[in-house]
């Protein structure tokens, strides 16, 4: 088993909620993926935040192509690991 881990990045809050709840559908991920607030260094401005949805692959079944264009449909992108 590998732990594979996707980290999609979302411009803020709401497009990161509402990806995360659209991943269940879209690719039938079992494990909730986790909503988390990443500040850019040194701002403490809610504005100045980008937002992450964490999700596990530990069978790398996901199609990290797929993910991208995932991601771009809330102005997003897939970090590469």
């Amino acid at each position: 088993m590998n732990d594979v881990r996707h980290v999609l990045v979302l411009p803020d809050r709401e497009a990161a909620e509402e990806a995360a709840e659209a991943l269940a559908e879209r690719f039938g991920v079992d494990e909730e993926p986790g909503v988390v607030r990443d500040a850019l260094a040194g701002e403490d401005d809610a504005e100045d935040a980008q937002w992450l949805v964490l999700l596990a692959d530990e069978d790398e079944a996901l199609d990290p192509a797929a993910l991208d264009e995932f991601a771009a449909e809330w102005d997003g992108w897939r970090e590469e690991p």
